[in-house]
């Protein structure tokens, strides 16, 4: 038995004699730590805090978004269908959510059945009736919130002398909620003007 307390106490000096030198700070330098991880593991727990409550704001704001997105996308699509009937003299016109499980990142398709023609999409129309088409777009997000103003550069440009008159009349109607400043070659869109302004080039590069 004495030998196995020699032995042990042996054991217990070498274990010792690793420790090292004491370090008569270590109780200061842990107090000091101890403080520093206890202000750490408190900011550590607001900022986790503070990311759980933007996430839920940022859910709330897609949630009011996509509905508010949904109710808006009815509206216009209505609208559109409507003046697209009325500027084509019939035919049909739609807009389509190409992934309407991500109405906040969908893209839309524009659809449209020409009177006496086939459904197709916007690109497989002639200038003049995209043009149209466009117009018809326009015309049913100032129907669903009318802009103070609206500048249009020779939108009117693709089209025939029927649907610029048509063009015009619609200019004069929603006229009465949006000011309208066009810029426009087309007598029958001059017509309609309360006001013209003409801009002449007299000599290269100098507008009057």
């Amino acid at each position: 038995e004495a030998a196995d307390i020699r032995q042990r106490m042996n054991e217990l000096d070498k274990e010792i004699r690793a420790l090292g030198p004491v370090n008569p700070n270590a109780l200061e330098e842990y107090e000091e730590l101890n403080k520093r991880h206890e202000f750490m593991h408190k900011q550590s727990s607001d900022l986790i805090e503070a990311k759980e409550d933007l996430e839920r704001i940022l859910s709330e704001m897609d949630e009011a978004m996509t509905k508010q997105f949904q109710s808006a996308f009815a509206d216009i699509q209505r609208y559109f269908g409507e003046i697209f009937v009325r500027l084509f003299g019939g035919g049909k016109a739609e807009l389509k959510m190409l992934d309407e499980s991500d109405v906040l990142h969908t893209g839309i398709d524009i659809l449209v059945t020409l009177p006496q023609k086939k459904r197709q999409s916007l690109a497989a129309l002639s200038g003049g009736e995209r043009a149209l088409t466009v117009i018809a777009l326009l015309f049913a997000f100032l129907r669903y919130r009318p802009s103070p103003f609206s500048v249009l550069d020779e939108i009117d440009a693709p089209l025939d002398e029927a649907n610029v008159m048509r063009f015009g009349r619609f200019l004069q109607e929603f006229a009465e909620q949006t000011q309208f400043i066009v810029v426009t070659h087309r007598k029958g869109t001059m017509e309609v003007a309360d006001t013209m302004y003409g801009v002449t080039v007299e000599e290269s590069g100098v507008s009057r």
